[in-house]
């Protein structure tokens, strides 16, 4: 894990299957060229010409209207679905900074059976299948 690998809507990388699986691997979505993969073409917030316009590293840096209707429901399908919140990633790393959240997303997400990083779309972890107790932090 690393702070290249968390996205602009506070989503980390690293725990995301696409970052995780072994083919067709993606760099992450500050890595990636918009136009290398269709889920790169498709998010509406990497596209996002606020984000671009002022160079900003995080929807939290600067914008007037964060958090925008896109990232609420961004964050709301990943806490239904997935018990992580992109909000609350963001509040994080504005409060404590990017290299502290990467820090505390290494103990947060790592396995604790085999060390592996827990992948957030999945219950358990891809190389034993412990499974993940935590869901969110609050």
């Amino acid at each position: 894990m690393n702070p290249k690998l968390i996205a602009p809507c506070g989503m980390d990388c690293g725990i995301c299957v696409g970052y995780l699986r072994d083919k067709n691997k993606c760099p992450g979505c500050k890595e990636m060229d918009a136009y290398e993969s269709s889920y790169g073409r498709k998010c509406i917030i990497r596209s996002c010409q606020t984000l671009r316009n002022n160079k900003m590293k995080f929807c939290s840096d600067r914008c007037e209207k964060y958090p925008c209707r896109r990232l609420k429901d961004l964050d709301k399908r990943y806490r239904t679905k997935y018990g992580m919140s992109m909000l609350e990633n963001l509040e994080d790393i504005k409060k404590l900074g990017v290299r502290q959240f990467v820090k505390n997303e290494k103990i947060r997400w790592k396995c604790r059976k085999c060390g592996s990083v827990i992948c957030v779309h999945r219950d358990f972890c891809l190389k034993c299948g412990e499974k993940r107790l935590d869901k969110l932090r609050k």
